[in-house]
């Protein structure tokens, strides 16, 4: 099982291409945002959470914590594949349990579930991609290669 996921991430270093840094960047910061945006708004979060199949308090407090953990790492690029698979649940559970039951209509409707959908992709992506050519990832690679 090791070696796919070794074969995945030698594909993914092989195939990058340098802008993706940029989209990396944003989407780390986004995370961020909205990370802090449950934060101040926990209740909202509680009651999401409350809502997708009854699932405890508990959900609340891993989302906030896939956000504001994960969302600094991913936009500084440092363990950007494993902060990425730590947000695919959280955004599984936001496009399936949260959004898509309120419609695909981005015009006066749920514009929510294009960024969760997107988000989702680009999250994908980077658990496949890595962080790119400029990121601690790289920095740290390299490193590692002179030892």
């Amino acid at each position: 099982m090791s070696t796919i996921f070794s074969e995945i991430e030698h594909w993914g270093d092989a195939h990058r291409a340098n802008w993706l840094v940029v989209l990396r960047v944003a989407l780390g910061g986004f995370i961020v945002f909205k990370g802090a945006y449950f934060a101040l708004h926990i209740d909202q979060l509680q009651e999401m959470s409350l809502s997708v199949a009854y699932l405890s308090v508990g959900l609340a407090h891993y989302v906030l914590f896939a956000h504001l953990i994960g969302g600094p790492l991913i936009l500084l690029g440092y363990y950007t594949r494993t902060a990425s698979i730590l947000q695919l649940p959280v955004l599984l559970g936001a496009v399936i349990f949260v959004n898509a039951p309120k419609g695909l209509a981005s015009l006066g409707g749920n514009s929510e579930l294009w960024v969760s959908v997107i988000t989702l992709l680009l999250l994908i992506a980077f658990s496949i991609f890595g962080a790119g050519k400029y990121s601690l990832d790289e920095m740290r690679r390299k490193e590692e290669m002179r030892h």
